[in-house]
């Protein structure tokens, strides 16, 4: 069970890093996306900034439990508040946030199936 988590963790944290580094050089669909949430362009940051630390925690957490399980579990509420943010406004395009969350749920039960 580890090599699947071991797996899966790696690739939710490749793409969470690949997400944060759109989002630090201002890659503009992402913007547009972070403009039309209401996301101010000065605090986008902050989103790379948790995007590069649930990333690190899953792949840390590979070697140290209880921080891969508390990256999974940072990493699920980021995207469950990406589809609120999408809700919120009434857009329903959250395919991409939802299937995140299911990956990012799967990290985390299969960390937990691992231990």
């Amino acid at each position: 069970m580890f090599t699947a988590a071991a797996i899966v963790s790696a690739l939710l944290a490749g793409i969470l890093f690949l997400s944060a580094s759109g989002k630090l050089t201002r890659q503009e669909s992402q913007m547009a996306t972070l403009r039309k949430v209401s996301v101010p362009d000065d605090k986008v940051w902050l989103l790379a900034a948790a995007e590069i630390a649930g990333g690190v925690g899953l792949v840390v957490g590979l070697f140290w439990w209880p921080l891969g399980l508390a990256a999974a579990v940072g990493v699920i509420l980021y995207f469950l508040g990406a589809i609120v943010a999408h809700v919120r406004i009434n857009d329903w395009n959250i395919t991409a946030a939802a299937v995140l969350l299911v990956f990012s749920a799967a990290a985390l039960t299969l960390r937990i199936l691992s231990i």
